[in-house]
């Protein structure tokens, strides 16, 4: 491809990723290997030069992400003799120069292009667990990538077109399966790729790390398992908390938050926290956090999603589809809104995220088909396929399938809405825990014990108070189990609730309580009120959407269907929450991505 083709096209695409004002951009470009390259970064992720090159000027690296292989990886470096500039990432392309095997060292979620003039090669590469996603496109003339699909889409118009199995996927299970992604012939890099391309030419398309290394390890007895977690888990923490100052906690009423606070131990004062709050009345996260938070010293405060949220919502929904390329959808548009409150207390939001995935190996989402009538014949059944795809991609072992699929599968949408405001980081997602992680026998998976005890073993102290679904706590076997079991009918009400399932709960509250349940249990565990919204608030928002013309006319959904639904959620008629969001997420799929030509 001439230069200056590729130099064009390379600039209209950083310019569909620049969403904010205070990104950074930048371009690599290197001829005779024929890479056209360029980087986004929020100003605070910058980390010093980009690329990075070695010594020599043989070998360059661009890399986005967070990596944590410590700083003794840094002295090593030096006293070997090389010249490791300022910079949390800078000692990685010295990594890549002395490790033929390059990324396999490399410890967290990321993607990266490395160089190497005298060989002649570009090697593009992902994390080993898929977190960071990067989308690509086999053109005739070119092999285009991206970690967002929309910069394919803004040089190749021809991508702008629906991939029917993936869209049904998205509505079956809500997120595409395997490396489809909702476009046609825009695909994913599968996890711990590294891909090799001489002069240009792809020639192979390489992985780094096979998780069978992982699962073939011998399950631990259970006390020798649990001293290792421990151990891995205390030792791995502090490096996540690097750029000191700049970290604010996630604080939550769950168990994975505060097992954080328990072995980290900041000092006073230093690590500010916050909790997200509804507007309806004071959730349970809000409650335990900010006695969580007391008890360590640190400030706390809430982040509500109220009228200042609902008034901008549409701005907020549009931007939640498209900053996740369709992939996450109106739900993610309250999480736009807190993150950027967020990033004014702290770039870089510490979180418990994957906690559950890990330490239990659990199921996050399974198909969940929409009400028969919505979708034309031909599209229902790419929707009933999905189910029969995910059992297919959900074989194997539990701890694999929890990580490179249900987490980096489905939470891919949220994690990018969040990702373009604030740096995330869980200490979850970490080599050495998640490998000791695959030893666990079946009994520390059957419940939350392991957590418990590392909690007081970490600050006995936070032990003794009872999480969001009453674990840990004081009062003896029977009254935890008492406890659990009244908050789990609770969220469980909350969900039905906001959600219609069951309909003869919500049907029941409706006409003979006159909406006491709803007035009693919303809000309880959940800082967001979709039901509540769609049928009051953000009604005309609603009608406006999705009773247009447009909408209505789309040759998948049956019209009528959708009129008959909407109305029926509006009125109190039914609670439709769920297929609500997934029309509004489709309608603007094809007005951002399809009908933007």
């Amino acid at each position: 491809m001439p230069r200056v083709r590729a130099a064009e096209e390379l600039r209209r695409m950083l310019a569909s990723m620049r969403h904010q004002s205070f990104y950074v951009t930048g371009t690599w470009i290197d001829e005779d290997l024929g890479l056209y390259a360029g980087w986004v970064e929020r100003e605070e992720s910058c980390d010093g030069e980009m690329p990075q090159r070695n010594e020599t000027g043989d070998k360059a690296l661009l890399f986005s992400g967070d990596e944590f292989s410590g700083l003794r990886t840094v002295r090593d470096l030096r006293q070997r003799g090389h010249e490791v500039k300022n910079g949390m990432h800078a000692h990685l392309i010295h990594l890549a120069e002395e490790d033929p095997q390059f990324p396999l060292g490399l410890n967290g979620q990321f993607q990266g292009i490395l160089a190497d003039r005298s060989q002649g090669t570009v090697k593009l590469f992902n994390d080993r667990f898929g977190m960071r996603r990067l989308c690509y496109y086999e053109a005739p003339d070119a092999f285009y990538f991206a970690a967002e699909a929309k910069a394919l889409l803004a040089v190749r118009k021809e991508l702008r077109t629906i991939d029917e199995q993936g869209l049904g996927e998205l509505v079956g299970c809500g997120c595409t399966l395997g490396d489809r992604t909702i476009f046609k012939g825009v695909r994913m890099l599968p996890t711990a790729s590294a891909w090799t391309f001489v002069r240009g030419e792809l020639q192979d398309r390489g992985r780094y790390f096979d998780p069978r290394e992982w699962e073939e390890q011998p399950i631990m007895d259970s006390a020798p398992y649990y001293e290792r977690v421990r151990e891995t888990f205390s030792a791995s923490l502090p490096q996540f908390f690097s750029n000191s100052g700049q970290v604010g906690l996630s604080l939550t009423g769950g168990l994975d938050t505060r097992m954080i606070l328990a072995w980290q131990k900041p000092e006073p004062h230093s690590l500010p926290c916050y909790t997200f709050g509804g507007s309806l009345q004071e959730c349970r996260d809000v409650r335990i956090a900010r006695h969580v938070a007391s008890l360590c010293g640190q400030s706390h405060q809430v982040i509500p999603v109220g009228d200042a949220f609902l008034d901008d919502f549409p701005m907020f929904a549009e931007r939640a589809v498209y900053l996740s390329d369709g992939c996450g959808g109106v739900q993610h548009a309250a999480d736009l809104y807190v993150n950027q409150l967020v990033r004014t207390v702290a770039p870089i939001r510490m979180s418990g995220n994957a906690g559950d995935q890990v330490l239990r190996h659990k199921t996050v989402f399974r198909p969940s088909p929409p009400a028969e009538g919505l979708f034309s014949p031909e599209f229902q059944q790419h929707v009933e396929a999905s189910a029969e795809t995910y059992g297919e991609c959900m074989q194997g072992h539990a701890l694999t399938v929890a990580t490179t699929k249900q987490t980096a599968w489905y939470f891919h949408g949220l994690m990018a809405v969040e990702l373009s405001q604030v740096t995330l980081r869980t200490p979850y997602i970490d080599n050495d825990l998640v490998k000791i992680l695959y030893r666990a026998p079946a009994a520390t998976l059957a419940n939350n014990d392991l957590r418990v005890r590392l909690i007081e073993d970490g600050d006995p102290k936070l032990r003794r108070i009872r999480s969001d679904l009453g674990f840990a706590g004081t009062g003896g076997k029977l009254a935890g189990e008492a406890s659990q079991l009244i908050h789990r009918l609770t969220m469980r009400a909350e969900y039905a609730l906001e959600h219609g399932d069951p309909r003869w709960l919500t049907r029941l509250d409706r006409t003979l309580l006159g909406r006491k349940l709803e007035r009693v249990f919303v809000g309880l565990h959940k800082f967001a009120h979709f039901g509540l919204w769609y049928r009051q608030s953000l009604a005309g928002y609603i009608r406006e959407i999705l009773l247009d013309s447009r909408t209505l006319s789309r040759p998948y959904l049956n019209g009528s269907a959708v009129e008959s639904m909407v109305k029926q959620h509006l009125s109190g008629e039914a609670t439709c929450t769920p297929m609500i969001h997934k029309l509004l997420n489709l309608e603007y799929i094809h007005r951002l991505f399809i009908d933007a030509q």
